[in-house]
């Protein structure tokens, strides 16, 4: 969608940003880490992780859409879901820090978030506008929310098809059983389950959403979409998510 980011709304990254696709990455390389290295405050970013080396370390920063839309956003340079370096051996889990920063979400509201409310998500190469690695963390659409505690018991551990449109397109669906995604990364959870994705990750989205399963078992569903151009699906997976953070004021 890098050619038409503001079509349909689909992608809420600032006009500024749009016009100059490595912005983000200007920010966190420019800024963030040189900040944090000479004075332990990273700012603009809210946080930064450089523990393993700016190679393989992140940052977190706010997005300036949202109440409380916050991206996770490496401090390699890393191109997005099709570069070959989240896949490397050794890779950081971007997810798993991603998760763990959901309490910036919860800082910006009233209140923190069940896991349900919140859901992290990364749009294909061509749903996109910006050409650093960044997964959003903010709050899920409460139609989304509703419509996978619906389903959420025939949803297994093999990519299969929801059996429900969400935001107007069809996702695979696959669980996760455990509390985080440490030691689980679901950029192989693709890559690994499903070879024609792997030789095609470019084409493809990712959203992840916190659940409870039965039981009280907390775990995730990891929704997949793949580009298909002849319907006009950009596989933005940002879809899936509410800005605005309606879920925060349900009563």
């Amino acid at each position: 969608m890098r050619a038409w980011p503001l079509l349909l709304g689909l992608v809420f990254i600032p006009v500024e940003v749009q016009a100059d696709p490595s912005a983000l990455w200007k920010i966190v390389n420019g800024q963030c880490v040189p900040h944090e290295q000479a004075t332990g405050i990273p700012l603009p970013c809210s946080a930064i992780n450089l523990s393993g080396g700016v190679e393989k370390g992140y940052a977190v920063l706010k997005d300036i859409n949202g109440i409380a839309q916050f991206l996770l956003i490496p401090t390699a340079r890393i191109g997005g879901i099709e570069d070959p370096a989240i896949l490397a051996p050794g890779a950081t889990n971007y997810w798993n820090a991603a998760w763990h920063a959901r309490h910036f979400v919860d800082s910006r509201l009233p209140a923190p978030l069940p896991r349900e409310a919140v859901s992290l998500a990364i749009n294909s190469a061509l749903g996109r506008t910006q050409d650093e690695l960044h997964i959003h963390i903010d709050c899920v659409r409460p139609d989304v929310r509703d419509a996978l505690k619906t389903h959420l018991e025939t949803i297994g551990g093999d990519w299969a098809p929801f059996p429900q449109t969400l935001a107007g397109h069809d996702y695979r669906a696959i669980r996760i059983d455990q509390e985080t995604l440490d030691g689980i990364d679901p950029f192989r959870l693709l890559a690994d389950k499903d070879p024609q994705a792997r030789s095609h990750m470019g084409m493809h989205t990712l959203v992840v959403v916190g659940v409870t399963f039965s039981g009280n078992s907390p775990g995730f569903v990891v929704l997949d979409d793949r580009v298909n151009l002849l319907t006009g699906n950009w596989a933005s997976g940002e879809q899936l998510q509410d800005h605005s953070c309606a879920i925060a004021r349900e009563d």
